[in-house]
């Protein structure tokens, strides 16, 4: 039920909207980066560490950086462990 994005935060497993990999978004890429700056002005954008940050997870809720792969957070996503949570 709840999915682990890093540092002490978890989240409603069925909120997750999307999950972007940043290590396959081009730095300059204006959709990502207008969408991020748009949820930072409006106080939805949330940092989990200040480590290297390698996917973004867009909740109902919020949406936020991490340092986890997209790999982990897909694991997650379909483990069953994190649905009997």
């Amino acid at each position: 039920m709840y999915i682990h994005l890093g540092a002490d935060l978890t989240v409603l497993k069925k909120s997750v909207i999307a999950v972007i990999n940043l290590e396959e978004v081009p730095p300059m890429e204006r959709n990502v980066t207008e969408f991020m700056n748009e949820e930072d002005n409006r106080g939805r954008l949330q940092y989990i560490s200040d480590d290297l940050p390698q996917s973004v997870v867009i909740t109902d809720e919020g949406t936020y950086v991490t340092p986890l792969s997209c790999q982990v957070l897909r694991k997650r996503l379909q483990s069953e462990l994190y649905s009997e949570m």
